[in-house]
């Protein structure tokens, strides 16, 4: 008589794998790219175009005063003086030069905070300051006192300041260089203090005045 066969416990099924299979891996990133990309795209030409084209900038001080008044917001035009790349602080295409008169949004050499003053002298211009009148290649640039304050003619700009603050000069400046100022000369951190500022450490030129005290407003710069 044939013995009987011992039972076994019959063997379960493997489980199925957590993991992703071969195909769901790309099958994810794609879907991360297409969600992802365009996002990442618009940043880039947001930053871009903040860097390179235009951008806007609150007033922290009254160096500028009383053509501009704190908390002011000034639109910039960053193309004025060339085009720059993202994150590198040097024009690589550089166009029109900075000159007297024109207020300009910059890179402080002492800290790198934004400060935002008037070219003055530009590279070879001897420049001499003097009670906060401003005497560039042997001229006395010219102030009239009117509608209750001083205003100055500096290249083809006519502007209102306020006089004082130190003496500076004579002196000639250096090729690739430039002297700001600020219109509130009496209470300005400006080059006669830290000196001459090189033409990549300005950003561009202020343009307009469009906010004040929370109305809107055009003032031309």
């Amino acid at each position: 008589m044939a013995e009987p066969l011992s039972a076994h416990p019959s063997t379960p099924p493997p489980a199925p794998s957590s993991s992703p299979s071969p195909l769901s891996r790309p099958r994810r990133r794609r879907h991360v790219l297409k969600e992802f990309l365009p996002m990442g795209v618009a940043a880039a030409v947001m930053l871009m175009a903040r860097t390179s084209l235009a951008d806007h900038y609150v007033v922290p001080s009254g160096s500028m005063e009383p053509t501009v008044q704190v908390g002011d917001r000034i639109l910039v035009d960053k193309r004025a003086f060339g085009i720059r790349l993202p994150v590198i602080d040097t024009y690589i295409l550089p166009l029109a030069e900075p000159k007297p008169g024109d207020v300009v949004v910059l890179a402080s050499p002492e800290n790198d905070s934004t400060l935002l003053k008037r070219v003055v002298a530009g590279p070879g211009d001897m420049i001499a300051v003097k009670g906060g009148r401003v005497t560039l290649n042997g001229l006395k640039a010219p102030v009239t006192h009117e509608r209750g304050g001083a205003w100055e003619a500096l290249g083809e700009t006519r502007h209102p300041l306020r006089l004082g603050g130190p003496d500076f000069g004579p002196v000639r400046v250096p090729d690739g260089h430039y002297l700001v100022m600020g219109d509130n000369r009496g209470n300005s951190h400006d080059g006669r203090l830290f000196g001459f500022v090189a033409r990549d450490a300005i950003r561009g030129r202020a343009v307009r005045v469009f906010l004040r005290n929370g109305d809107f407003t055009w003032k031309t710069l």
